[in-house]
């Protein structure tokens, strides 16, 4: 694994900033998530 990772792309990191439309894609679909919780169980809906 050391050899896949480089001084120069650690550096490169600090400078990454996400798009605009990565956000709001985030955002919406957080918004549209739902959890809900059923004996013990977990089930995740998409209400979109």
């Amino acid at each position: 694994m050391a050899k896949i990772y480089s001084e120069n792309s650690i550096k490169n990191i600090e400078n990454l900033e996400p798009r605009e439309e990565t956000v709001n894609f985030l955002l919406n679909y957080s918004k549209a998530l739902s959890v809900i919780n059923c004996n013990k169980m977990k089930f995740e809906a998409l209400l979109n």
